[in-house]
């Protein structure tokens, strides 16, 4: 499902100017901002100019400058005085992996110990050899 624009997709509303927002970047194909929910101070987005939905909806070049540009807001956040130890690249992908706005966007932000985001998961799951290569090959099939 792809388009130019939408009426109801608050991100597009920022990349028409009739929301405000603290743009970061801005090119032919992307914009970033200031994220107003912030994880940490200076976390930013990066999202397509025209609306995508899924990042499988985002055409490669685009895909491709989304990660590009990240890159270059997370060596400036780095450069900057804002407090960062590591940074943090996450697209959340549909709605079960917890993406609430239906633009496809990449969340850059800066980390640093003891700040308050957690991935939490039950890392001790050690599927066998057997049953990795399994599962390599049915996605192998269907690409």
């Amino acid at each position: 499902m792809t388009s130019n624009f939408h009426n109801d997709c608050i991100f597009c509303s920022i990349v028409s100017g009739d929301i405000s927002s603290s743009i970061v970047y801005k090119d032919d194909y992307v914009i970033a901002f200031m994220d107003i929910s912030p994880i940490n101070q200076g976390h930013l987005l990066v999202i397509p100019k025209n609306h995508y939905v899924y990042l499988s909806d985002v055409p490669e070049k685009i895909a491709a400058r989304m990660f590009t540009v990240g890159q270059k807001l997370a060596n400036a956040i780095r450069k900057s005085d804002v407090k960062c130890e590591g940074i943090n690249f996450f697209l959340a992908d549909g709605e079960a992996a917890f993406q609430e706005v239906f633009h496809s966007h990449l969340h850059v932000f800066p980390r640093f110990k003891g700040d308050s985001f957690k991935i939490d998961a039950d890392w001790s799951v050690n599927p066998s050899r057997t049953e990795l290569d399994e599962i390599a090959k049915r996605i192998c099939s269907s690409m």
